[in-house]
């Protein structure tokens, strides 16, 4: 168990290297999440607007730019933690698998990406929840932070999953743009005022959302909304996991095997 714990901390490492080398996520994170959170509240008008809590059965009423600037935020990280964990994996997907022929189990990288997305996203939701602090104060920050957690988890086991079946980090922000986009822009109430169908309901944020918007207006904990959060970020990471698991899989060598008429084809080692 030790020398697993070994490997670990040895893959973490590698891991956190990884994402730390991507310049580009990092400005995003430093300058896209406050620039967008900031727009959001300052440029849309304050006409309030009001929002179904299902998981809870009641109707908050807020300002038109809170509700936004939530959803904005949602989707400014939604987009961020999407990106960090595309490229990241797949720019290792060549050392992963070297990594794993040198006797690294798979284990340790698939539990190592893992450990390594609830960091980031637990440090841009806590920096998210913390500049939105600045313009009003929600009920509950603990919640809202809880809340915008949840949105970067699922959307980072989206990434990881993009990375498994994309080579082009192209395609992988356009259809992180676009999964998210259709995501979230059918919970804005300022654009969709018919925001709380049940149809949303099935939508991968919608507990973020939930969670996040009863945070900052409720004095109750949407605990319901907090769960299928919680239930789409696992899936999401399994799915991403189990990508990766198959994606870093060695095979077997393989050995000629000679014959009366000459060389056989390889066959497996057993």
């Amino acid at each position: 168990m030790r020398r697993w714990w070994s490997r670990f901390g040895t893959a973490l490492r590698f891991t956190l290297i990884e994402q730390a080398r991507n310049g580009l996520a990092l400005l995003m994170v430093v300058l896209f999440v406050p620039l967008w959170t900031t727009l959001a509240f300052t440029v849309v008008a304050r006409t309030p607007l009001r929002f179904r809590i299902r998981a809870v059965g009641r109707t908050v009423v807020m300002d038109g730019n809170i509700l936004v600037q939530i959803n904005g935020a949602l989707q400014a990280l939604s987009l961020v933690i999407a990106f960090m964990m595309f490229v990241a994996t797949a720019r290792s997907a060549l050392f992963d698998q070297r990594l794993v022929r040198a006797g690294l189990p798979r284990s340790c990288l698939a539990v190592a990406k893992c450990a390594t997305l609830v960091l980031v996203a637990a440090l841009v939701a806590a920096y998210t929840t913390a500049w939105m602090h600045w313009f009003w104060r929600p009920e509950q920050p603990l919640v809202l932070a809880a809340g915008m957690f949840t949105g970067a988890l699922v959307y980072g086991g989206i990434g990881i999953v993009l990375a498994a079946v994309l080579r082009s980090e192209l395609a992988g922000m356009f259809l992180t743009i676009m999964i998210s986009s259709i995501d979230l822009v059918l919970q804005n109430p300022l654009i969709n005022p018919d925001a709380d169908s049940p149809v949303v309901r099935f939508l991968p944020a919608y507990g973020a959302v939930q969670t996040s918007v009863a945070a900052g207006g409720l004095e109750v904990v949407p605990a319901g909304c907090l769960l299928l959060g919680t239930g789409w970020a696992v899936a999401m990471a399994a799915l991403g996991m189990t990508a990766f698991m198959a994606r870093t899989r060695t095979h077997r060598p393989r050995t000629a095997r000679a014959t009366p008429t000459g060389i056989e084809q390889a066959a497996p080692v057993p």
